[in-house]
């Protein structure tokens, strides 16, 4: 890392695939870094995130063959892991280890959400990386999206201070499902949509319902209720689908995962008022493309953002045929008709600001505002939610959940 005036950070990507190549284009609009080394299992999806760098002009990373190898790079200042989460462990295990030992040198680490399948998972990375003096970046980009945080700024600024506090906040991430196998296995995902986009719905509300400069924590969780169902992908002909999808590897009559998830969180504020979390996801949803909701509601405002209201739509006629794509929008549906097209999916996400946020911060030497312990608040709420939805029942906070696994990733739960 480069000192003085200078300074910038090197950045190692463990892993190649969907979200890093969405960290790496992000990098175009963040300065003092650069993409130094990759590495994944699969060589080719090592170079070719690797060309994206260099095409993007954003680095001109060198393609490791091991993390070791990865860590030991002397350009390489911080690592980005976004890989399957069934390697989350082994992984931060391996860093840790080197990096106790003396064999390389890092500033920080950056782990893409969910910090781990269940809660004995997030306590033990929590545990290894507070063994460090690494700094740690939780990757929840949508807390960092441009609407929500100029929304926020906004409400807490002009009507917080003359009305009172906002008391509910409703997030929504909705699609047709993703685009990995890996995803669709409970056991190795540690669930199904949940665990996947649940932690992204409740962190951004979370995060609305906080006051600017309040901890995080300082929201108490007291009650959690949650209901999940298999509606789409357990039907037949979409286990048909998902199964040629995978080439074999996927069988939903066998072991299936929710496809749908809903659940309302009560928590209580500083001051004692009550306040809502409900947070709604869905693979079942069949719209234009990706979708993302949220609304924050206090006594005398609202605030609302819908990622499928862009400033930019086309429309095809029956006669523009071709392949199906996804160049319009992320989980792109349809390739005809009147489309929105997003045109700039990497900043309007958020990953912009949440790797400008990342980087400035490993550079200063202080923990980035979203760091690895809300990444194990948020598993300990995912894991109140799974609980709740077998039981059916709601679950009184604070719950010892340390040992438990959901049915859906133990591959016993049969929707």
């Amino acid at each position: 890392m480069a000192t003085g005036s200078n300074r910038r950070l090197g950045i190692g990507f463990v892993g190649a695939g969907f979200m890093n190549r969405f960290h790496v284009q992000s990098l175009v609009g963040v300065r003092d870094c650069e993409v130094a080394g990759v590495t994944s299992p699969t060589r080719a999806h090592a170079e070719s995130l690797a060309d994206l760098a260099r095409g993007l002009r954003v680095g001109s990373p060198r393609v490791h063959g091991s993390i070791d190898e990865l860590a030991a790079d002397p350009a390489v200042d911080a690592l980005w892991i976004a890989t399957p989460n069934d390697l989350r462990v082994e992984i931060v295990e391996e860093i840790v280890d080197g990096f106790l030992r003396g064999r390389w040198q890092l500033v920080g680490l950056a782990c893409e959400k969910p910090l781990a399948r269940n809660l004995t998972e997030a306590k033990k990375v929590v545990a290894l990386i507070d063994s460090t003096p690494l700094l740690h970046g939780y990757l929840e980009n949508q807390v960092f999206e441009p609407s929500i945080v100029r929304g926020k700024e906004i409400i807490w600024r002009r009507a917080v201070p003359l009305t009172g506090r906002p008391y509910l906040a409703r997030a929504a991430e909705e699609h047709s499902g993703p685009h990995m196998p890996w995803f669709w296995d409970g056991v190795r995902q540690g669930g199904g949509v949940l665990s996947d986009m649940l932690c992204h719905s409740y962190e951004v509300a979370r995060f609305l319902l906080t006051e600017p400069g309040e901890p995080r924590e300082s929201l108490r969780v007291e009650e959690v209720n949650a209901q999940i169902a298999s509606l789409k992908w357990t039907r037949p002909e979409y286990v048909e689908i998902l199964r040629e999808r995978s080439a074999g590897a996927l069988d939903f009559r066998r072991a299936p995962v929710e496809d749908f998830a809903r659940a309302t969180i009560k928590l209580r504020a500083p001051g004692g008022e009550p306040l809502i979390v409900e947070a709604t996801t869905s693979w079942s949803f069949v719209g234009p493309a990706l979708r993302l909701r949220a609304e924050l509601l206090g006594p005398e405002y609202a605030l609302e953002a819908d990622s499928l209201k862009t400033d930019l739509s086309v429309f095809l006629s029956r006669r523009v045929t071709g392949a199906e794509a996804e160049d319009l929008v992320e989980k792109q549906n349809a390739e005809q008709g009147l489309m929105p097209v997003v045109s700039d999916e990497a900043a309007l996400y958020g990953y912009v600001n949440e790797n400008r946020h990342m980087v400035q911060a490993f550079l200063d030497g202080r923990m980035p505002d979203e760091n690895w312990r809300d990444g194990l608040a948020v598993t300990e709420v995912l894991m109140a939610c799974y609980k709740s939805a077998e039981e059916g029942r709601t679950i009184a906070m604070p719950c010892d959940l340390t040992d438990f696994v959901p049915q859906v990733a133990r591959g016993a739960w049969q929707g």
